[in-house]
Formats: C-alpha cells, structure tokens, sequence
C-alpha cells in the first residue's frame, strides 16, 4: 500500500476523441472513493469535464503526455488546475491491466501518492516561440532541398557553374540562374555586366562552364524550383520577424547564450525556445536538464555489468541545435573545441558531438542561472592539456620499465 499525500486528485487517460477522468478524494489514511466519467474532446465537452472537476474541488490532476492529444485538455483546465504532465514510458501499468478506466485509475493513483514526475511544460508564449522555430528549421531544410534539386538539373544539362561560384544563391549566381531561365544568350559581355567582385576575373571559365545542353523542360524546372525558393526565403523572413519580436522580453538571456561560442542568434533563439528562458527554475540541476534533453549517457546496469550507455531521445529540435553549434567549434581552440577533439580522439566523432553537446547545455544552465556570460579559461585547459599529456607518456615508460627524471627546461 503506497502512502498517500493528495486527498484530492485525478488522472485524465486522453485520446483523440475521448477523455476518461477519474477523481479519487478522501482522507489520506483511507481507501479513497473513485468517480468515473467518460468525455469527449471538443471544446465543450471539455469546457465540462472542467466543471465536472470543479464540482468535486479538485485542482490537482495527472495525464499522459500522448502526441500533441495532451495539448487542447491543457490549454482549456490549465487555467483552473494545476496539471502534472507524465512521460507514458515512466507510469506503465502492470501488463495484462490495460483499458482505458484502468489507465486513469492508475494515472490518478499514482498521482495521489506523488509517484509521477512532472515534464517541464513551459508558459504557453513559449510554446508559440517553439512553433515558430521548429516551423522555420523546416522551411530552411526545404529551401536547402530545392537548392539541391536545382544544382541537379544543371548537371544533367551539363552547366558546370558551381565550379567557379562557390555560392550559387548569391547574388552573381542568382541572376545568371535568372539569365537561363529567360533562355537569353550569355556571351562574355553579358556575363561581365552580370557578375560581381573577384567573379569578373572569371569570366572566360563561366563561359564555357554556361555552354551545355539546357533544354526547355530544363529551363522550366529550374524556374519551378527558383520560385519556390523565393516564396520559402519570404516566409523565412516573416518568421525571423515574428521570432524576433517574441523574442523581445528575453533580451538578456539571448545576450548571455550568445556570450558561448559558436551560437548564432538563430541557433540561440531556438534552444531558448526548447528549454525556456526560465530552464534554471524549471530543472533542478544541469544533470536533469541534460538527461531531458538526451544529450547524457543512459544507465543500464545489471549484476555488475554494463549492458548499454546509449542516450535516450530526449528534445531532438534542442539536440540538433547543440550539436551543431559543437561542430561550429569543432577546430576551434577553445574549451568546447578542445573537448570535443580530446573525446573524438578515444571514442569517435559521434560521442564526442553527444559529449560535447552535454557540456555546452551544462554551461546553458550555468549561465541562466548565474546571469553570468560565458568566460573562456585558456590558460587553465592548455595547462590542464599539457599537464595530462605528461602524464600519459610517463606512465607509458613506466611500464616499459623505465625510471623518469622530470626537469622543466627554463624558457
């Protein structure tokens, strides 16, 4: 018998077209009274189930956080409930106990005794900034895939122009594009009037790097990708814009993550997203943060042995965004990249990203929670670096079965 600390409380068991809530109140050292009803999940019903809750004064209730069916019951009780939110992997029931009254039994509790860990929900204005990210990584993935799709085309009609433009986006690449999709002649004056900076001095090259086989259906496909590349930059702008203005209240927490090498303000404004501006109040410590992210070893250990490290899933959209702000600093020299390159050295480049990842998300924390900016310790790492490297090459002669003399050399 689990010890009760809610005399009041439910569980909410939330699918797509239905919601079993299920109250039990009574006193603490007694078998609760349980109460069970069945609603649907429109706006009204729920606006019902709310009043349901509020006729048996219960202000506490758990559910599971099952795909984004959690988020219309929270937006409508948040407001007259404190709602715990559970990961399902952590409030399984027995197997063999499975329906839905049974799971918000279960759920309800669970929650009575205080066993269901809480999932950090943020307030909903950064829910609306993490829609806004998440939604503008896509539109820049498709707007690389476009990219790509174009660069296709014009190899297969042989126009060898990413030879000599390094960028074909830019502004000298955009307009020859523009040239051959119209079907105009590109002889070398016209090329020369098109084209800007250093490309004037290769001219000759993109002469015959435009002389391929570019067909109608080319020309057209090009143009299809072209203009979808333009309406996906316009929508880009307008989120960045709408981010930015969201972004507003938290000026200082934005200064403070870019202080962290590596961070753009993009890739800032996306973590701050994930993990809230508010992340040092939400999570106990850095290690909890990190273990919610996935970006920390996992534990499986049994009788002794090992059996697996791998990281869980955790927040992909936080996770990308720190990895590739590791790799930004992957031959950087300072003590992210110096990390990075010591873990990659003995385990690979895949565990030391994840690894370094943990560290950059570790000083996150710090910084929000000592509004402090980010400081570099050269002196310390290079030290600590050569320091260690002694070390190693000493214990090595050791076992070789040579005594060692140490005598620094006067500079």
């Amino acid at each position: 018998m689990m010890d009760a600390i809610r005399e009041t409380c439910a569980g909410l068991d939330v699918h797509q077209a239905s919601v079993v809530a299920c109250i039990l109140t009574g006193a603490l050292d007694k078998k609760p009274t349980s109460v069970i009803k069945t609603f649907g999940t429109t706006t009204k019903e729920l606006l019902q189930l709310q009043d349901w809750l509020s006729e048996y004064q219960c202000v506490e209730l758990a559910m599971e956080s099952t795909g984004v069916l959690w988020k219309p019951v929270w937006n409508i009780l948040e407001s007259t409930c404190k709602i715990t939110l559970a990961n399902p992997q952590r409030i399984k029931n027995v197997p063999g106990r499975k329906t839905d009254v049974k799971d918000a039994q279960w759920i309800a509790q669970l929650h009575r005794c205080g066993l269901i860990e809480p999932s950090m929900v943020p307030n909903r204005e950064i829910r609306d900034l993490r829609d806004l990210t998440r939604y503008r990584r896509k539109l820049v993935q498709q707007t690389t895939s476009e990219k790509n799709r174009v660069h296709k085309i014009l190899q297969d009609c042989n126009i060898k122009l990413t030879t000599y433009i390094s960028d074909l986006f830019g502004v000298s690449g955009r307009a020859l594009l523009e040239k051959l999709i119209n079907g105009e002649t590109l002889d070398e004056q016209t090329i020369r009037q098109t084209v800007k900076t250093r490309l004037k001095q290769k001219v000759p090259q993109l002469v015959d790097a435009l002389n391929g086989k570019l067909l109608k259906h080319h020309r057209e496909m090009i143009n299809y990708h072209f203009e979808h590349i333009q309406f996906l930059e316009k929508q880009i702008g307008r989120l960045e814009q709408e981010i930015e203005r969201m972004l507003q209240p938290y000026q200082e927490e934005l200064n403070l993550i870019k202080t962290i090498p590596g961070f753009s303000v993009d890739s800032t404004s996306a973590l701050l997203a994930e993990i809230s501006p508010q992340a040092a109040e939400m999570f106990p410590s850095d290690a909890q943060m990190a273990s919610w992210l996935g970006v920390c070893p996992g534990n499986n250990e049994s009788a002794g042995v090992k059996k697996s490290a791998r990281s869980k899933k955790g927040n992909k959209n936080a996770k990308a965004v720190l990895c590739q702000v590791v790799w930004a600093n992957s031959r950087s020299q300072n003590r992210i990249g110096i990390y990075f390159r010591k873990i990659r050295k003995r385990r690979g480049e895949k565990k030391a990203v994840v690894a370094t990842a943990h560290l950059l998300i570790r000083i996150v924390y710090a910084i929000l929670r000592d509004r402090k900016p980010y400081s570099e310790q050269g002196e310390y790492h290079e030290q600590y670096t050569k320091e260690k490297a002694v070390n190693h090459f000493v214990k090595q002669l050791k076992n070789m079965g040579y005594e060692i003399e140490l005598k620094e050399i006067a500079s």
